[in-house]
C-alpha cells in the first residue's frame, strides 16, 4: 500500500496536462507540487521535500533532461519522465540522465497511478533496506552523515556553513566526478555563473580548512587542474 500524503513534484509546462494529472494523483491520496519551467522545478526539488519527480523534457529556461541530471546527482528519489516524444533515442537519453520510468504522452492516468505507486514502493524498500548508506566512513577520520546532516572528523563534529555542506554533499555523493566550478556555483547557488566569479574557491577553500584538509596532498577533495574539483575520500571497509 502506498504511504498516504506523499509529496510528488509536478514539472510540466503544460498547464492543463498539470491541472489534470495534479488532480488526479491528489484523488488518488498523494499531495502534489507543480512547477512550469525546469528551472522553477529544480528551485522547488531543493526547497521541499519530496518522494517522487513527474519531469516532461520540453520545458522553458531548462530541459527536462539538464532537470533530471541534476536531481540524481543529489537524491535517489524516484524519478519518471512524461514526455509527447515516441522516439527511441529520447527514451534512452531521458533514463540516461537519470530517469527511472518513462511515459509516453498521451498516457491513463490509471496507468500513471499504478507506476507511481511501484516506485514509491520499490524505493521504500530501498531505503528501509540501505539506512546504513545515509551515513558513510572515510580513511582519515571523516564521517558523513547525510540523514542528520552532520559532518564528523575524528569524532567531532566539523562545523559548516549551509553552503559548505551542501558542496561536501555533492561532491561525496559522487565520488571521482569531477565538477566544474560554474557546475557547482549553478548547481548550489542556483545562479548562472559569472565570469569572475570566486565564490566556489572560497567555499572550497573553507571547506577544506575545517576538514583538515591539504590541497598539495588532499584526503577528501582534489583540485583537477584546468577543469575544478573531485571528492577522493576512500569508504572504509
Amino acid at each position: 500500500m502506498k504511504l498516504p500524503q506523499q509529496n510528488i513534484l509536478i514539472v510540466e509546462d503544460d498547464l492543463e496536462i498539470a491541472r489534470i494529472v495534479a488532480d488526479h494523483l491528489r484523488k488518488a491520496g498523494f499531495h502534489t507540487v507543480w512547477a512550469s519551467t525546469g528551472k522553477e522545478g529544480w528551485e522547488e526539488f531543493k526547497r521541499t521535500p519530496v518522494d517522487l519527480v513527474l519531469v516532461d523534457l520540453m520545458m522553458p529556461e531548462m530541459d527536462g533532461f539538464s532537470l533530471s541530471r541534476m536531481i540524481r546527482l543529489e537524491s535517489d528519489v524516484p524519478l519518471l519522465i512524461i514526455s509527447a516524444k515516441h522516439e527511441d533515442e529520447n527514451k534512452v537519453l531521458g533514463l540516461d540522465s537519470g530517469a527511472d520510468d518513462y511515459i509516453t504522452k498521451p498516457f491513463s492516468l490509471e496507468e500513471l497511478t499504478a507506476r507511481v505507486n511501484s516506485h514509491l514502493r520499490r524505493y521504500r524498500r530501498y531505503e528501509n533496506g540501505g539506512e546504513g548508506g545515509r551515513k558513510t566512513s572515510y580513511l582519515h577520520g571523516l564521517t558523513i552523515d547525510y540523514s542528520n546532516r552532520l559532518v564528523l572528523l575524528e569524532g567531532e563534529q566539523v562545523l559548516l556553513t549551509a553552503k559548505e555542506l551542501e558542496l561536501l554533499f555533492l561532491l561525496a555523493k559522487n565520488p571521482f566526478r569531477t565538477f566544474s566550478k560554474p557546475e557547482l556555483y549553478e548547481h548550489i547557488w542556483q545562479q548562472e555563473d559569472m565570469s569572475g566569479n570566486n565564490t566556489v574557491t572560497v567555499h572550497v577553500k573553507g571547506l577544506r580548512s575545517k576538514l583538515k584538509d591539504e590541497s598539495k596532498s588532499p584526503k577528501f577533495i582534489q583540485t583537477v587542474w584546468g577543469s575544478g574539483y573531485r571528492f577522493i575520500g576512500e569508504e572504509t571497509t
